[in-house]
């Protein structure tokens, strides 16, 4: 058990409502952050044991800001633990907390949970994210539930939009028109899924990744089979394997795909 199961188990202070399996997600991504100097922004106030549990976890050096849109939030403030009251579906809001608060490096969207509120979130704030920073986005079972616009494969939940971050993290290998590097590509560097949970972790990749060898080749090399086609090579001679790759390339360039 973790100390922020620990620390939930045993609180007698403010009320939190989490689902259990959380615990070991949040310590997975949050640990390296313990006992700097950070800032961390939770949208979702609640009833505000949370901040106090990210206070305790990450420790005085942290800055906690926390955002909802109860004005009865205001009066959970404390030490280091700063509110704001506003809506987080309201892009003029979003715009101007950013103005108001440094950048952060820990952003846990623990809000409304519909799916407005989560991708305009998201589209307003992981900029305002450090680059070695974690956002962090929960509850997303809603994108499941009728009640908060969810659905199974329906358009428009942040599941279905947050599909695409696979896509972004990996555009510097693309060959279609369709598929650019953009901000996300540049600046994430994982994404992760767990239930109910994604976690989009920041890194700066200006620059396409690099390809190197380093070593002796002990064996005759001769032009790779594209993937599917291992199994051929022995069998394929090498103008031949070149004539193959060619062709298929050709198709790829031009966006068609084959099974």
């Amino acid at each position: 058990m973790n100390d922020l199961e620990k620390y939930f188990r045993n609180n007698n202070d403010k009320l939190i409502n989490k689902w259990m399996h959380y615990f070991d997600v949040y310590d997975r991504h949050f640990s390296r952050f313990r006992g700097k100097e950070i800032v961390v922004l939770e949208i979702g106030v609640f009833q505000g044991g949370s901040l106090q549990m990210w206070k305790d976890y990450f420790g005085d050096k942290a800055k906690i800001y926390g955002v909802d849109i109860n004005p009865h939030c205001k009066e959970l403030e404390e030490e280091n633990v700063e509110i704001f009251i506003g809506s987080q579906s309201d892009r003029n809001f979003l715009r101007k907390l950013k103005k108001e608060i440094p950048k952060v490096d820990i952003l846990i969207d623990d809000g409304g949970h519909t799916m407005l509120q989560q991708i305009i979130t998201f589209e307003e704030l992981f900029d305002h994210v450090k680059d070695n920073g974690v956002y962090l986005c929960e509850d997303l079972h809603t994108s499941y539930q009728v009640f908060y616009g969810g659905g199974h494969k329906r358009n428009g939940t942040f599941i279905e939009y947050s599909k695409n971050f696979i896509d972004y993290i990996n555009a510097y290998h693309s060959e279609q028109r369709g598929l650019k590097v953009n901000e996300f590509t540049r600046s994430a560097d994982s994404v992760h899924y767990y239930d109910s949970i994604v976690v989009v972790e920041k890194k700066r990749h200006d620059k396409a990744p690099t390809h190197m060898r380093t070593g002796t080749a002990t064996v005759q090399d001769f032009d790779a089979a594209p993937t599917g086609f291992d199994g051929l090579k022995w069998k394929i001679k090498k103008p031949a394997l070149t004539v193959i790759n060619k062709f298929l390339r050709f198709f790829r360039i031009r966006g068609f795909m084959w099974r």
